[in-house]
């Protein structure tokens, strides 16, 4: 569904109005604590935009939900439990019923408790282990603050269409391998090994009196841009600052990531440079030209239920052999050392000892689906999402506007489709799930989805 309007049953005679709140909590860790997103330890100089937790709550008849976004490349099963845990407790919201998921900026804090990949870069500095103790505390803030904002509003939502700033980053090349980011103008490229989704999904809260309250957008490219030693939230900052501008200070623009293991914002068919504030600041501008063609598009949404559900679904581990391990510890230990590792070395050795880890203990996946009404659904998913797992979703929705959310709840993992994994490359080597766990998630938040529409 592209570019129409959604349209919701209107709600039963005497119901009460949807009502929502929306805050935000900043984030932003001190000069020196270590970043995340790659595989060499960097220590933040200073910040060029600040990090925040973003919420916004829902309640309609008593039901409550909500979607919160977080400015960090990525989020702990622990924090996501120990902020669920101190948001109910503040506001009454099931635990169960509040979405919280990272944007995946490369330019936030290295996240513990993942695996041994943070404690290699970082993890175990004092300021780091300061900054995580505070960080489910400030989460649960943002849905306490939202949860107090709550006033009478109105709901629309629509599909806009972006298809020129994300690109698939595997790739075909002449001799039979499948590449991953190969390189501009590369001349072996034959073509891309997948599609891209370019929906631009949004949802638009006013108050009664047409004040702007919140936009909600959903696309699917990585947060890779920016790049440098300063905390940034990349181009969802720039989005935000030109939204603001256009509805207001006040508005909320909150962000969150689409199916995007597979994607970024690398476009090979040209030399120019794309890395910087600059690059940054012309994907937000691009992205915010589109969420605002697609405000012209919308059609209020008259008030609606709000219905939520959740499964856990055990994930298998990847095949790891006592060879690996013994391969991998080695590797860790020159990394430790400060040696030059090749990097899908290091991306296999981190693999190996997080599955090892596991003694065979599958991973505990949580697929979430929060509906307004019948016409729209968010779909949260564990983990950095091949793209054509998070479209065959929506393909399958009875929703007419589905968001699927990636990096919500755990694990961190990449997961590819199952064609993927006899290509190979980074994503398929660092993925800690068994060939066809994407799958199942499909199936999982498919099943829901079709359940949550007949209640």
């Amino acid at each position: 569904m592209r570019g129409i309007v959604i349209l919701l049953l209107c709600a039963s005679a005497g119901a009460a109005p949807l009502r929502m709140g929306r805050a935000s909590v900043k984030i932003t860790p001190e000069p020196g604590t270590p970043m995340a997103g790659y595989y060499n330890i960097r220590l933040a100089t200073g910040t060029h935009d600040d990090l925040f937790s973003k919420a916004i709550v829902l309640e309609k008849d008593g039901v409550k939900a909500a979607l919160v976004a977080c400015d960090l490349a990525a989020l702990s099963t622990g924090v996501i439990q120990e902020a669920r845990k101190l948001a109910a407790q503040d506001t009454g919201i099931p635990a169960a019923n509040i979405m919280i998921s990272a944007t995946h900026s490369h330019t936030g804090p290295v996240i513990t408790g993942r695996g041994a990949r943070d404690s290699a870069y970082g993890g175990s500095l004092p300021i780091l282990k300061k900054y995580m103790a505070d960080l489910p505390v400030r989460i649960a803030e943002s849905v306490k603050l939202a949860n107090a904002d709550l006033q009478t509003a109105r709901a629309s939502g629509g599909v806009g269409r972006e298809p020129s700033l994300a690109f698939n980053r595997r790739f075909h090349m002449k001799d039979g391998s499948v590449g991953w980011n190969p390189g501009k103008l590369n001349p072996n490229i034959v073509k891309p090994a997948g599609p891209v989704d370019p929906d631009v999904n949004v949802v638009y809260f006013e108050s009664d009196d047409a004040r702007p309250l919140a936009t909600y957008v959903n696309y699917a490219c990585h947060l890779d841009t920016v790049g440098g030693m300063e905390w940034s939230a990349d181009y969802p900052y720039t989005l935000s600052a030109i939204l603001g501008k256009l509805k207001g200070s006040s508005m909320l623009t909150l962000f969150t990531i689409g199916t995007a293991g597979n994607i970024n914002h690398i476009d090979v068919t040209h030399k120019k440079p794309q890395k910087g504030h600059e690059e940054a600041a012309r994907i937000g501008a691009v992205l915010a030209g589109e969420v605002i063609k697609t405000y012209t598009r919308l059609s209020m949404v008259p008030e609606a239920t709000i219905r939520v559900n959740s499964e856990i679904i055990p994930l298998a581990l990847a095949e790891v052999t006592p060879a690996d391990v013994d391969r991998a510890k080695t590797i860790e230990a020159e990394v430790a050392a400060g040696k030059q590792v090749r990097f899908l070395d290091a991306v296999f050795a981190f693999q190996a000892i997080d599955v090892a880890a596991r003694k065979g203990k599958p991973w505990d996946a949580e697929v979430q689906v929060i509906a307004l009404g019948d016409q729209i659904a968010w779909v949260a998913l564990p983990g950095e999402v091949f793209v054509e797992l998070g479209m065959a979703i929506k393909s399958a929705s009875p929703f007419p506007l589905t968001m699927v959310v990636e990096l919500a709840h755990g694990p961190t993992t990449y997961i590819p489709d199952e064609r993927a994994y006899p290509q190979g490359n980074y994503e398929v080597v660092s993925s800690r799930v068994a060939r066809g766990s994407g799958e199942k998630l499909v199936q999982s938040a498919v099943r829901q989805l079709e359940a949550i529409r007949k209640r």
